[in-house]
């Protein structure tokens, strides 16, 4: 999975995600889930990168299941009851579901997006998905400059310490360079588009591009795969009564 194409992963993780989101039920995201658990080995990442990536998901997760334990819809039999906490059967099931609709959900996204170049993505979405050029580019090159802001923060830091501006008042000093990297940000934006306009990144007419990209067998039975997990998840909950469409959960 690691070299499909970044469209194709960008269209399996959205398949997963609006079936997922069909439905709070525990059945279907625990058979998506494990169906996505089965496969990860293919991923193509290492294990210790994998789960460093990963951990902001598998600690989400359950923060959001709390947040539905205690002030989601109650229902059945209640367990516990303060204020505006009420823990009960329907609010449990709620909580589980949950969980297992984040994970299933944000596992997937993240771990095929880790191997996606963004260059790589612009061609695909320019040249398969057929957005526009200029646009594409722009984002391009708007992401590469992400980059810089963790070297651009750490430099006016540097500055203004060195100026005597930062020795205390930590709000204040965050607030000024906040708005110091803004300004900055701007300049550079500014900059940058002077510079592929001059070059020529926004004439109009068709566009050549240096790499092609095409969806190749590799790509297609990744989509397809995503759709026969999500139409698994989809069965199961439905043949198991499960089912529970999220307008009216």
């Amino acid at each position: 999975m690691a070299g499909a194409n970044p469209v194709a992963k960008l269209a399996a993780s959205t398949v997963l995600a609006v079936a997922l989101v069909l439905t709070l039920d525990w059945v279907s995201a625990t058979v998506a889930l494990v169906l996505e658990l089965a496969v990860l080995p293919f991923a193509g990442v290492p294990w210790h990168h994998l789960w460093r990536r990963t951990a902001a998901v598998w600690l989400g997760a359950p923060l959001t299941g709390l947040t539905i334990l205690l002030y989601g819809r109650s229902s059945g039999t209640v367990y516990a009851e303060w204020a505006l906490v009420r823990i009960s059967d329907g609010s449990i099931e709620l909580a589980i579901a949950t969980v297992l609709r984040v994970l299933a959900i944000g596992l997937p996204a993240v771990v095929l997006f880790l191997t996606v170049d963004a260059t790589e993505l612009a061609d695909g979405l320019a040249q398969i998905v057929r957005l526009p050029a200029r646009f594409v580019l722009g984002a391009l090159a708007g992401f590469r400059l992400l980059g810089l802001f963790a070297e651009d923060w750490r430099s006016l830091e540097l500055a203004r310490r060195a100026r005597g501006v930062a020795d205390r008042g930590r709000v204040r000093r965050f607030a000024g360079q906040a708005f110091a990297l803004l300004v900055l940000a701007i300049r550079r934006g500014s900059t940058l588009a002077t510079a592929m306009e001059a070059r020529g990144f926004g004439a109009p007419g068709p566009r050549t591009w240096a790499r092609a990209s095409v969806l190749a067998r590799g790509d297609l039975l990744l989509i397809a795969g995503a759709a026969l997990v999500a139409a698994a998840a989809l069965t199961a909950a439905t043949l198991s009564g499960h089912w529970n469409f999220i307008a009216g959960a």
